[in-house]
């Protein structure tokens, strides 16, 4: 794969010791910091800031295995040294972005709440389907790029994993509680594995895989399936026989 290796370790094999900032504080590698006050925003904000925005940029432009941290760097306007100041590598970068993205799929379906009593079966689906829709276009082409590139490359296997994992276990539990109130009827009794179809089903589909849209790629269409599709097979009930 294409990219640029971190920093070397010493001689002695032990880690380099975290970079440090003005103040003389650890700055911890790949980790988010806590926004300052609106019209504060540090030199390392507007840089780390421009990093993410790079990435999104190049993977308009070139796949995610083709994507180096010197190119990264280069388009944010800093020098590689610069880069590895707050991220470890391009994976690193990745994880925050969907860090972020899972982030913003909580807010939308406020966070995974689950069905309000005036709040129909229909209505429940579209809320979760919808949400996750806006995601994905929001986030547009990394989730295509990331996709396309899972079943080569196993770190972005990982990441994306871990993302679904953390959904798939929140709608696991709004599931289960339904099914506890006797609000649902779900064609199979396994939980587990029937949220986490129709969750990689809906992750594929909105990713823009051509499998599932076909040629003309009319996402609207699939969100339309997706809809009905969890509809009726969280409240539709059993297939007999």
């Amino acid at each position: 794969m294409t990219g640029d290796e971190p920093p070397a370790r010493r001689a002695d094999g032990a880690d380099e010791p975290p970079a440090r900032r003005a103040d003389g504080a650890d700055e911890p590698l790949g980790v988010r910091q806590a926004a300052p006050p609106a019209g504060r925003r540090s030199r390392g904000d507007r840089q780390r800031e421009a990093i993410v925005t790079s990435v999104r940029e190049l993977l308009e432009q070139r796949s995610f295995e083709e994507l180096s941290v010197s190119a990264i760097s280069e388009r944010a306007g800093i020098t590689r040294s610069g880069f590895y100041f707050y991220f470890e590598s391009k994976y690193d970068v990745l994880a925050l972005i969907f860090d972020e993205a899972t982030h913003e799929l909580e807010e939308l379906t406020h966070y995974f709440a689950p069905r309000a009593p005036d709040e129909t079966p229909p209505a429940f689906a579209k809320r979760m389907v919808g949400s996750a829709a806006a995601v994905y276009a929001h986030n547009d082409p990394i989730m295509a790029a990331c996709n396309n590139a899972r079943t080569t490359d196993s770190k972005i296997r990982e990441i994306l994993d871990r993302q679904i994992d953390t959904v798939i276990e929140q709608i696991i539990k709004i599931v289960e509680d339904e099914i506890a109130a006797g609000t649902a009827r779900p064609i199979s009794d396994d939980i587990p594995a029937l949220v986490r179809t129709l969750g990689v089903t809906t992750a594929l589909m909105l990713s823009g895989d051509t499998s599932f849209l076909g040629p003309d790629g009319d996402v609207q269409r699939g969100v339309r399936v997706l809809e009905q599709l969890w509809l009726a097979s969280l409240w539709g009930g059993r297939v007999e026989g």
